[in-house]
């Protein structure tokens, strides 16, 4: 089953994104036509998700030179070097923005002896290649992770995985859809995520749309959900992967490993190899994205607290690799040890 909506499209000349801060109330399809368009809807998550991230930016960089008038490729390459790191600097947490950026540069040049007109061509045919490829990477992750679902297990995860924040299908979306594809007859517990209820507002409107069953819970009844015996799986998806196998991801995803490990139940990242980072070691090295407070002080432009109250907002946190039961990938499953086996993989 794949969901007939995309998050992200190329039409013609420009690129078309679903602008998800205006879900799940209203669905509204918007023309984007700049590189400075691409930008402004990563930054104000109107496109989110790692992987969405990627695809939009790579169109980006499109349309940051297609009307370049470089006289040759060194100064061109030099005009891309300064929309990369333009591009690069709407969210720093999730790794598919720069791998992206890092792939299509490889690209250009293995093909600069090109005029230039063909290396922007090659830019966008890129672009498509990334985009295409993530669909068939996302289908795979889902078939891959449905295997580990039995029958009538109740699946909690975590923000939002779907093909709102992919190419198509998803993540960890991607694994309870074609769980319940396959007649697995699954319950969905569905974290709201605060501060901005990705889970609340993108999560359950795609869950709607597929007809899996759900129930949305706050982020603090996970918890007593494990407790209870209510819980049998954890999957979330990943922003960036250290070579260790520390993981970051949204807010949240840290405490709801502890309390996985605590009550026995497995806990699973859900993401393509590309959200790996072999150049960061651990956790430690990742930038954390810290957010406006305003993110977390108003509710639907509505001020929660008291006037002059201080708020810290940061996007992701770093969850320990040894509360991780395995990465499922498009390559299967990664299972410890992380070192190791990444290593062996992705290289």
């Amino acid at each position: 089953m794949k969901p007939t909506y995309e998050s992200i499209s190329w039409q013609d000349d420009h690129l078309v994104i679903l602008d998800q801060t205006q879900l799940p109330l209203r669905e509204i399809y918007s023309d984007v036509n700049t590189i400075g368009q691409v930008w402004e809807a990563i930054k104000k998550l109107k496109i989110r998700g790692a992987p969405a991230i990627g695809i939009a930016a790579a169109y980006g960089l499109y349309l940051g030179v297609r009307d370049l008038d470089s006289r040759n490729f060194n100064s061109f390459s030099v005009e891309l070097d300064r929309w990369i790191e333009y591009l690069e600097s709407s969210r720093p947490t999730a790794v598919n923005l720069t791998w992206a950026m890092d792939r299509i540069k490889q690209t250009i040049f293995a093909n600069k002896e090109e005029d230039l007109d063909r290396i922007k061509e090659i830019i966008l045919e890129t672009a498509k290649t990334i985009h295409a490829e993530d669909k068939r990477i996302c289908k795979k992750i889902g078939e891959n992770g449905a295997k580990l679902i039995k029958k009538g297990n109740y699946i909690l995860t975590h923000c939002n995985t779907g093909a709102l924040a992919t190419g198509a299908y998803g993540t960890a979306f991607s694994v309870i859809l074609h769980a319940h594809s396959d007649d697995k007859e699954i319950q969905v517990w569905v974290d709201e995520t605060r501060p901005l209820l990705q889970g609340a507002r993108l999560t359950s409107w795609e869950l709607k749309k597929t007809e899996i069953p759900f129930k949305l819970i706050t982020d603090s009844a996970a918890g007593a959900l494990m407790n209870k015996g209510k819980v049998d799986m954890v999957i979330v998806g990943a922003d960036r992967v250290a070579a260790n196998g520390d993981t970051a991801n949204k807010i949240g995803t840290y405490s709801l490993a502890v309390l996985a490990k605590e009550n026995d139940v497995p806990f699973y990242v859900a993401m393509p190899l590309s959200s790996i980072d072999m150049q960061t070691k651990t956790g430690d090295e990742i930038e954390i994205e810290v957010r406006d407070e305003e993110e977390v002080l108003e509710f639907g432009n509505t001020p929660i607290t008291p006037k002059k109250t201080d708020a810290y907002n940061p996007a992701f946190d770093i969850t320990p690799h040894t509360y991780i039961t395995g990465f499922i990938t498009e390559d299967g499953i990664i299972e410890p040890e992380y070192g190791k086996n990444i290593k062996k993989l992705v290289g």
